[in-house]
């Protein structure tokens, strides 16, 4: 007897920008951050009200930057949980995954990795 509901195997409709940054560290921990999300309102309505960095050594660096955090803090929720690992040869910097009708890089959006980027490249 064959499954009415079948379980979805093969390709999922989501997507994921990564952008990499060519940098090597001594300790890959020093360039392990995320953001930490302070929200208010609830559901549809939740709004970022303040921005953190929480991890190695380069979440101090981006926690001074002001400008960054409050480009950061006018995003979506969704928009405004970043990532940055590094790789074998680089650093990830990234977001949630979206679906193809979700997925988009806004100017503003480009501009806060490019310089999350830049505080990378300086570190």
């Amino acid at each position: 007897m064959q499954d009415p509901n079948p379980l979805p195997w093969g390709a999922q409709d989501r997507f994921q920008a990564h952008f990499i940054v060519r940098k090597q560290a001594e300790k890959s921990v020093d360039l392990t951050a995320r953001t930490i999300l302070k929200t208010s309102g609830h559901f549809g309505s939740k709004k970022v009200t303040k921005v953190e960095w929480q991890g190695g050594k380069i979440a101090d660096t981006l926690n001074a930057d002001t400008v960054l955090n409050d480009l950061i803090a006018q995003q979506s929720v969704d928009d405004a949980t970043i990532t940055i690992d590094p790789t074998s040869k680089g650093v990830r910097i990234y977001g949630k995954w979206k679906n193809s009708f979700e997925f988009n890089v806004s100017k503003v959006q480009f501009e806060i990795f490019d310089k999350i980027a830049g505080h990378i490249k300086s570190f």
